[in-house]
């Protein structure tokens, strides 16, 4: 009798394929993009609207579905990694992609979200204030958030899309535009002068006191021109905020040193001295390299540029009477 086997089935010895990474959710992509612009996990939750822990979790998920780390930490906040500039401009196709399908068709798309800045006391409120107010008005949604501050550029600018600062910042991982220049110059209220006198030459106005920055306090080397200038002149009022410097001025606190387009603004000061008194100050203005990417601040950028190029007379201040 002849045993046959049947049903006898054959293995093959194969090597099974590891499961692919899942893609990268674009939820995550666009988390990353307000991380990488703001340089914080606080204040991109604040301008998504989620908590810090959400965050942290969905860059946790983006980095596992790319197999790699796309932030590293440094003194002033996150900063992207090589892979994370490639995630980086793939978000911002998202991020395009998104606003093209929310915005109505044949319209302009509106912008939105929070811009933060950060510039000096005139410059906030005769140049940005205007700047953003226009720019409301075509996109409504748009917040910006302004802090007055004099000071040199920051280092590391994390929570800050934009800065505006007086004289040539040096700095590194940003770009800086120079925007343009102004004035500063001697300036007294009429009934100053009429009380103590016109000064008619820089030994005269030595004799008077001066209103200005509080000197131990002034951060920005390009505004020390009055130590320079006159050293002699002992100060009267002296204040970290330039709207002081000028109403100081008005009330004949002394002479004060101040920007042409505050001063001129006012028929009661007059301008002394401007042959040996005009200074020439520069605007720059510091960007996150991210952040430019953001269509919001590349807006403002913009905005900013021209209400600049509107005021250029003004910031060099108008002749004075011979």
């Amino acid at each position: 009798m002849t045993t046959s086997t049947e049903g006898v089935c054959i293995i093959a010895d194969m090597t099974l394929a590891a499961p692919p990474s899942p893609a990268p959710h674009p939820d995550d992509l666009l988390v990353l993009l307000a991380v990488a612009r703001t340089g914080r996990y606080t204040a991109a939750a604040d301008s998504l609207g989620l908590n810090h822990t959400t965050v942290a979790r969905r860059i946790t998920a983006l980095e596992k579905a790319l197999d790699g780390r796309v932030l590293s930490r440094t003194v002033g906040g996150w900063e992207l990694t090589e892979l994370g500039k490639r995630a980086f401009n793939a978000a911002e196709n998202v991020e395009a992609a998104v606003a093209v399908l929310n915005g109505p068709a044949g319209r302009q798309s509106q912008l939105s979200g929070v811009v933060r800045m950060s510039a000096t006391d005139g410059f906030s409120a005769y140049i940005a204030a205007p700047a953003v107010a226009a720019l409301q008005r075509t996109h409504p949604h748009l917040r910006v958030e302004i802090v007055t501050v004099t000071r040199r550029a920051l280092q590391h600018r994390s929570g800050l899309d934009i800065e505006v600062v007086v004289g040539e910042p040096q700095v590194h991982r940003a770009e800086a535009v120079r925007l343009g220049h102004y004035r500063l110059g001697m300036y007294a209220s009429r009934a100053y002068l009429a009380e103590k006198g016109t000064p008619e030459s820089v030994a005269e106005l030595t004799r008077h006191p001066l209103v200005y920055f509080v000197d131990s306090m002034l951060l920005v080397d390009d505004l020390d021109a009055p130590r320079r200038l006159v050293p002699s002149m002992r100060a009267s009022l002296s204040s970290t905020n330039v709207f002081v410097h000028v109403e100081a001025t008005r009330a004949g606190a002394g002479i004060g040193f101040l920007p042409c387009f505050m001063a001129d603004r006012h028929s009661d000061l007059v301008r002394l001295l401007p042959a040996q008194f005009n200074e020439q100050l520069q605007y720059w203005m510091v960007l996150r390299s991210e952040s430019l990417h953001q269509p919001a601040v590349a807006t403002l950028v913009a905005a900013l540029q021209h209400q600049v190029d509107s005021f250029r007379e003004a910031l060099h201040g108008r002749p004075s009477p011979a």
